[in-house]
């Protein structure tokens, strides 16, 4: 009896989750080519939380114990401060706490240090840069894609598996699902770096800081093995209506919006020489993931508002289930195992996708009785084992059972 073909599958999308799943499918046996529409491959944005159920899976890969070159290893998370004078409302220690309940540590990272990782481990030729995805057409026997270059040259690309990898934006969303409308959330987020020369001293501790005041937020961490500290603040948007995390913010703006706030935030702002602004749009989840040959990962899928800081553990997720489901499968059975994956992940991700709502509001409460409330909650709460939904999740297992 002939050997079957191997599949030829496509990657569309080169950010974390489209270079997690190439090489989650190799893993698998499987051979996956990534088609990136960058001329370079780079990661837009800065700070990432690599949580533990990131972080066991890129141990499966041999990759987690490279995290401390870079990455920043939490002492504590969750370090919720009152706006006005710092005051700890809450702390939640990480180190070997964290190790005992979910079997390894959590780091905080600059994404594109992160993205490097991922390509180190690719082999060659399995990313191809400048590949702009122009249309996508699913069929009985295989899944047809064109791709542009910078000079309008296009290249049809015939695949037994497409994997849209590309983000909120997606060029393959609508091959699969209709169209869902993004529902504005009334914020937007400012992001922004400050050299660790420039920051006060207790923003360098290796520790995940919230400080929560009336109508918004403000979190930092140190990254980039602590050179740098990571800057998100969370603030109404007014007029800002732009989805784009390359869109340029003013630090002057940002300045405004904490005017009269603890000196030390206003010190992070003001050490900063850019900042990038985008508003915060929520989606509902999508009705499925997959259609024929064709399915989605990542934000592409489930895109999140960032309060749980868990969409790209989430894509890392889906990288792993994806490559266990399509593991041993021939081209017929393509579909079949496609539909396997939207059944375990979906449901999941489309939660976590959930729970990230409405997560503002709390954070947001002007002073009175309602935020005395919360202050105290989080004063007696337990964050790191309320997380265990989130931490402990066995993907593996998932696969196994699913």
């Amino acid at each position: 009896m002939a050997k079957a073909a191997p599949l030829r599958i496509a990657i569309v999308g080169g950010g974390l989750g489209g270079l997690a799943a190439a090489l989650f499918l190799r893993r698998a046996g499987l051979e996956a080519t990534v088609y990136e529409q960058s001329s370079a491959l780079r990661e837009v944005g800065a700070g990432i939380v690599v949580a533990p159920n990131m972080v066991r899976p890129l141990a499966t890969l041999g990759l987690a114990e490279r995290l401390p070159e870079f990455a920043v290893q939490l002492e504590a998370a969750w370090e919720f401060r009152r706006w006005q004078d710092g005051r700890v409302l809450s702390v939640q220690p990480m180190g070997e706490e964290c190790v005992r309940l979910y079997g390894t540590h959590c780091y905080v990272a600059h994404r594109a240090d992160l993205l490097a990782l991922l390509q180190s481990a690719l082999p060659a030729g399995a990313l191809r840069l400048d590949q702009r995805c122009v249309s996508a057409r699913d069929a009985t026997d295989a899944a047809e894609l064109v791709f542009a270059d910078r000079g309008g040259r296009e290249t049809a690309v015939h695949a037994d598996v497409v994997i849209g990898a590309d983000g909120i934006h997606s060029v393959l969303r609508p091959v699969v699902a209709p169209e869902i409308e993004a529902r504005f959330s009334g914020l937007c987020a400012f992001r922004c770096l400050v050299p660790a020369a420039d920051a006060p001293p207790m923003a360098l501790r290796a520790v995940q800081t919230l400080w929560l005041g009336p109508g918004r937020h403000f979190v930092h961490y140190p990254i980039s093995g602590g050179r740098l500290v990571n800057v998100v603040a969370i603030v109404p948007a007014g007029d800002w209506r732009t989805e784009s995390w390359t869109a340029d913010g003013a630090i002057a703006d940002l300045h405004a919006e904490f005017e009269g706030w603890d000196a030390r935030v206003l010190q992070l702002v003001d050490s900063a020489t850019e900042t990038k602004r985008w508003a915060l749009y929520d989606r509902t989840p999508l009705a499925r993931w997959h259609a024929g040959r064709v399915c989605l990962l990542g934000d592409a899928a489930h895109a999140m508002l960032p309060f749980f800081a868990q969409g790209a553990a989430q894509a890392i997720e889906d990288a792993v289930v994806l490559a266990a489901c399509l593991r041993g499968v021939d081209a017929a059975g393509v579909p079949a195992a496609l539909a396997r994956y939207d059944a375990i992940r979906r449901p999941r991700a489309s939660e976590v996708q959930l729970m990230s709502r409405g997560r503002e509001i709390r954070n947001h409460l002007p002073d009175g009785p309602e935020q005395l409330a919360r202050d105290r909650a989080l004063a007696s709460g337990d964050p790191l084992r309320q997380s265990a939904w989130l931490y402990g999740h066995d993907v593996e297992a998932a696969c196994a059972s699913g």
